[in-house]
């Protein structure tokens, strides 16, 4: 049997050609992927998913704001998504031990942060306080928590505002808060809902997704205060790379209306978009 050398050279490589399209992605990522990666080719982040509407539990899945944000960002990478969701606690470390490539968890931006970790800022928030429905306490601001009991979050930074306004109380020869401190927001929503806790603090996002899911359960307990906090995505100490990546991808989704729409979708005002 007499083989055509040329048409079945021709046609191995029309073969490799179809198969190498078929394995290729089908849009190419916009923004360059990080060099070192805690697994290869995942963003692999660190989360606590206790702080709605940012990130938090529904259904057995993670869902908020910061969940679908990082994806988008990961998309514009390349890359697929991959959560570590663990206590607050364990976010720092897990990013300094190079378990994960970026904590993306709604943190707040606060100097001792900032002395080991690095930040993209992406939004700005405010506090509220939350309380039961209809307001036993009528608790309308921060002064009306003296002899109250306030319910935190262990090490996150309701646990000091709440510690500051009791020194507050106190120097006003009032009584002082009763600070009670636990694993996650959850289980501090938890406890007011069963009374043992007079308020709690959330940020404004969180007090106004709380308050509409269960209008019959939570109140807002005033106005909206400060201090306001930038919050950001954090990244190890120096690793420019990394930063580098996230800020494009962070811009991408920004500059095509990702960012906005998600926004609205998590009911987050607009104006917390704005950094300055």
């Amino acid at each position: 049997m007499k083989i055509d050398l040329k048409k079945s050279l021709y046609s191995a490589f029309a073969c490799a050609l179809i198969i190498g399209a078929s394995a290729s992605p089908s849009k190419a990522a916009e923004v360059m992927a990080p060099s070192s990666l805690a697994n290869s080719g995942q963003l692999t982040y660190a989360v606590a998913a206790t702080f709605a509407p940012f990130e938090y539990m529904e259904n057995g899945k993670l869902t908020g704001f910061d969940i679908d944000m990082i994806t988008e960002i990961s998309k514009r990478m390349g890359l697929d998504p991959n959560p570590m969701n663990m206590e607050f606690k364990g976010l720092i470390p897990s990013l300094q031990g190079k378990r994960a490539d970026i904590i993306n968890s709604g943190m707040y931006i606060k100097p001792e942060r900032a002395a080991v970790v690095d930040f993209i800022p992406y939004m700005r928030v405010g506090n509220q306080l939350v309380v039961a429905a209809g307001n036993p306490k009528n608790v309308q601001g921060q002064d009306d928590l003296c002899g109250l009991k306030i319910a935190v979050t262990l090490g996150g930074f309701q646990e000091g505002l709440a510690k500051e306004q009791g020194a507050k109380c106190v120097a006003a020869g009032k009584k002082e808060t009763e600070v009670l401190t636990y694993p996650s927001a959850q289980d501090a929503a938890l406890v007011l809902q069963q009374g043992r806790a007079d308020a709690i603090f959330n940020s404004t996002p969180g007090a106004v997704k709380q308050v509409t899911a269960l209008p019959d359960v939570y109140a807002i307990g005033g106005k909206s205060f400060g201090p306001y906090f930038l919050v950001g995505i954090a990244l190890r100490k120096g690793d420019t790379e990394m930063k580098k990546a996230v800020e494009a991808g962070l811009k991408s989704i920004q500059a095509d209306g990702t960012f906005d729409a998600l926004l609205k979708k998590y009911n987050f005002p607009k104006e917390a978009k704005n950094l300055n």
